[in-house]
């Protein structure tokens, strides 16, 4: 029996993302900001890997940040939540952080999100 095409292609975008991981770690000093992407929402992380920690985290299901986003297409919403998270992470003293796509292409929403929250101070 055939496995489906969107069963292939989780399987391949979580091989991706484990190989990322073996060099992707992220430390008190520098944690790991983490992207998850659904086909609805885009959500962000900011990691501790040393203790294991979610230090904290935005996505398009905040209220804060759902008032925003009312006619913004998915791109356009994944930038605001890279700017609410750049923000919290300022507020909470993280400048550096490392940059883990999630096993999915620096492209669209990603890349949005990325670039988002670099013009709102964060260093990666």
């Amino acid at each position: 029996m055939s496995k489906s095409r969107a069963k292939i292609t989780r399987e391949a975008r979580l091989a991706r993302h484990a190989r990322v991981r073996k060099s992707v770690v992220g430390s008190a000093e520098r944690p790991r900001l983490n992207v998850f992407r659904s086909l609805e929402n885009t959500y962000a992380q900011i990691i501790d890997d040393t203790r294991g920690h979610t230090l904290l985290s935005a996505s398009t299901l905040d209220k804060e940040v759902r008032g925003q986003l009312d006619g913004l297409k998915k791109s356009a919403a994944a930038e605001v939540v890279g700017k609410v998270l750049a923000e919290r992470a300022l507020a909470q003293g993280v400048r550096q952080v490392v940059f883990d796509r999630g096993g999915y292409q620096y492209h669209g929403r990603v890349k949005a999100l990325a670039e988002a929250a670099r013009k709102a101070g964060l260093d990666f």
